[in-house]
């Protein structure tokens, strides 16, 4: 993006991928629910899908903005890089509940 002066096409490339590695990301998810269960540990950690589902509209709006204005996008892309940086508890909580249970 940066060798191209963020122009629309390259921006929205790098929104495509990232989008990309978020639905992946969401497959893996499910994938392990599905194989461990739906009253398993991992699946009560994973329960709210708030965070992928917001990541994964994020980029798919970053996609189509940028062919409106490519700044635009790379808000969008930055604002999904910050709330994955906010430490997710859902997994810990998870297994707190069960150390408190057991």
């Amino acid at each position: 993006m940066g060798e191209n002066d963020f122009a629309r096409l390259p921006v929205a490339l790098y929104g495509a991928v990232l989008w990309m590695s978020g639905f992946a990301y969401y497959i893996l998810t499910r994938v392990l629910v599905t194989l461990h269960g739906r009253d398993s540990l991992i699946e009560t950690a994973l329960r709210n899908k708030l965070k992928e589902r917001t990541s994964l509209v994020a980029y798919a709006l970053g996609v189509l903005l940028a062919f409106v204005n490519p700044y635009f996008s790379l808000v969008l892309y930055i604002f999904v890089a910050f709330i994955w940086l906010i430490p997710d508890p859902r997994i810990e909580k998870a297994l707190g509940e069960k150390r408190d249970k057991g």
